[in-house]
């Protein structure tokens, strides 16, 4: 028997690039979603245009709420679940030294671990999050409690163990020998990853190459994690790591990073090129399972390389502008043709709810500047005003394209899995009232598109009633078992 959820529907149909969105954008004022059994989309359009076929399922009617696809956050980092708003006296670097090597070294600890792995998946299930590529522990218990939880709770999870084999004092209990780096790898793909195409086709969970990023191992870290992913690489296997976050002159990451290894670029180190004069050393991790975090200030040709590769971008502006990252440059990344995803870095980033690190992404690039060094009166304006749609995309259907998953999930194409959030206003005065309140332009597309950057923007985790991952409605863990009791 089928379900049918009738609510005010919006979703990006089909498989366009982010500059089609709006042209994509599917709204449904009173809408009908039909999913089966299974948790499979059988149909998605207006409720008086339901097929007779689908007259008897049972209907869900989430009267006067919002039905969106699950949010997708492509970045994040489950040993600082709670970093939020750590206070380091500096940048990237000071951060990372003062604050979060310590906190991330008290998952050492397994019933500290074990809490925080259910406390994550708590917060996935509140914000709306139904998928994440998530770095994980250093520690492969707590990586073992993270994919334990999110399989019992039903979520969809990609993580991945935090490698790091040199460092400061600070993460001296972070870091291990590249011979337990290899073998922490592999044990957890081959215990943790869907190894078979059958089972790929269904699983929820998936496991990541997470190397913390190229100032935490060595070109022989590389080259070993890079067999390794070789090797995996062709049952799905995915890689993912931070690039270009921080360019603070002389001291910030990317002028570091491109001074340790002597390469032409940052990118080069994760593209296989990591010996000096960016001479090849090992294998590439780049491809469509990629997805490099922040890229904020990537040269022309790093963004091609990545556009050719079918690497994605995890944007994150929320963390850009806690750590003073700078912004990544929308309009370059989008004309040279790189997929740009959204995602949180919590706790570099201080929010869980995929809509409002999408508020933020609109303010940043309303405001976008030319970076320091060009003219400060420039022809070529980098500032621009995202359309709603682009919104919606970047925050679904893009994150579902950079897990390689977009002919699973994203949006509400017929054949997909249901993952779908609703969002309901009367939970919240403010948001019901200003939605009903606010001035509707004549024009009805302008009326339409009006509305739904308001339904994005003024959205809280508190109007958020329901996430759904097949179909299913996920639920939090009681209170007690967050806290161990």
């Amino acid at each position: 028997m089928a379900t049918t959820h009738r609510g005010h529907i919006y979703h990006i149909a089909g498989a366009p690039l982010v500059t089609q969105a709006a042209e994509h954008l599917a709204v449904f004022p009173d809408g009908a979603l039909v999913v089966d059994d299974e948790g499979i989309i059988q149909w998605c359009g207006d409720w008086t245009a339901l097929p007779e076929e689908h007259a008897g399922a049972d209907v869900v009617d989430h009267h006067g709420a919002f039905i969106l696809p699950g949010f997708v956050d492509t970045h994040m980092h489950f040993p600082q679940v709670w970093c939020g708003d750590s206070y380091g006296g500096g940048q990237l670097l000071e951060w990372l030294d003062y604050c979060i090597f310590p906190s991330e070294s008290k998952l050492e600890d397994p019933e500290y671990a074990r809490i925080a792995a259910v406390e994550w998946i708590d917060r996935m299930v509140t914000a709306g999050t139904t998928n994440a590529l998530v770095f994980g522990s250093a520690f492969p218990h707590a990586q073992d409690f993270l994919f334990e939880e999110a399989r019992s709770r039903g979520i969809r999870l990609v993580s991945g163990t935090g490698i790091q084999t040199v460092g400061p004092d600070s993460a001296s209990r972070l870091i291990v020998s590249e011979a337990t780096a290899v073998e922490h790898v592999r044990n957890e793909i081959e215990k943790w990853h869907p190894l078979d195409a059958e089972t790929r086709r269904h699983s929820l969970q998936s496991v990541s190459v997470v190397p913390r990023f190229s100032l935490a191992v060595t070109p022989t870290t590389l080259a070993a994690l890079g067999e390794v992913y070789d090797h995996y690489r062709d049952a799905g296997v995915y890689f993912t790591s931070h690039l270009n976050e921080n360019a603070r002159t002389g001291t910030g990451e990317t002028d570091t990073v491109k001074a340790q290894y002597q390469v032409n670029s940052y990118l080069d180190t994760y593209d296989g090129k990591f010996l000096p004069g960016s001479q090849v050393g090992g294998k590439s991790f780049l491809g469509p399972r990629s997805v490099m975090a922040h890229a904020v200030h990537c040269l022309d040709s790093e963004l091609a390389r990545m556009a050719e590769t079918r690497t994605s971008i995890a944007h994150c502006p929320v963390s850009q502008l806690f750590l003073g990252s700078g912004t990544m440059p929308w309009k370059r990344t989008v004309a040279a043709g790189v997929n740009i995803a959204i995602g949180s870095d919590f706790g570099g980033g201080d929010e869980w709810f995929v809509p409002q690190m999408l508020n933020a992404c609109f303010k940043v690039h309303i405001s976008e500047r030319t970076p320091v060094g060009i003219d400060p009166y420039p022809t070529d304006d980098q500032s621009l005003s995202l359309h709603p749609a682009e919104l919606l995309f970047t925050g679904t259907l893009a994150g579902a394209r950079a897990l390689d998953l977009e002919d699973r999930t994203g949006n509400f194409d017929v054949g997909k899995e249901a993952d779908f959030v609703i969002l309901d206003p009367s939970h919240w005065d403010m948001y019901d009232k200003t939605l009903r309140g606010m001035h509707k332009p004549d024009d009805p597309i302008r009326a339409r598109d009006a509305y739904l950057f308001a339904v994005i923007m003024l959205a809280r985790e508190k109007a958020l009633t329901g996430t759904y991952v097949r179909g299913r409605k996920l639920e939090t863990s009681s209170s007690a078992e967050r806290m161990g009791a």
